[in-house]
């Protein structure tokens, strides 16, 4: 990672940051959780969550939680389940707005690839929002559109999955 970006493991001090990046990115559409259920996904799987930080600063996140395939988390309540799956879901990726368009969103998907595979994972799914399945198609993703997504995450919803490797 260029320009001073490090990826790290989410840790408790970085909620604020979170917090905040979430909010900037969904609330205009409807789509912003909040601190509970934002925090409620991270600690069924600390080992899977991560962020993005430059020069001390948390820069954008990455939430991701073992999941059952062809499911996903509703939006408007927290997890009260962690699941024991071979499917790691794809919760959240923000990046902060002036990062976007550097490639930087890639590097981060590729460092949470390698760990999903060094995890034993087999299969990495997400929730596309606001027309993000566009690029994930480029990526290597499927949709999968027989799948039904809560209406909490928008109309333009599509829920979609990769192998790991």
């Amino acid at each position: 990672m260029s320009e001073g970006l490090r990826i790290r493991l989410l840790a408790e001090g970085d909620w604020d940051a979170v917090v905040a990046l979430e909010h900037d990115a969904y609330a205009a559409d409807g789509l912003s959780e909040g601190r509970e259920a934002l925090r409620s996904r991270a600690l069924s799987s600390p080992q899977t969550c991560f962020v993005l930080e430059q020069h001390g600063t948390v820069r954008g996140y990455l939430l991701s939680l073992p999941y059952p395939p062809l499911r996903c988390p509703d939006l408007d309540r927290p997890e009260a389940t962690a699941y024991a799956s071979d499917n790691l879901h794809v919760h959240d990726l923000v990046i902060a707005e002036e990062l976007r368009g550097r490639d930087v969103a890639l590097g981060f998907i590729r460092h949470f690839r390698e760990r999903a595979e060094e995890q034993g994972y087999e299969r990495i799914s997400m929730v596309a929002v606001r027309g993000a399945d566009i690029l994930l198609r480029l990526l290597g993703y499927r949709a999968h559109r027989e799948v039904p997504v809560p209406a909490c995450y928008g109309r333009r919803a599509v829920y979609m999955s990769m192998p790991v490797s």
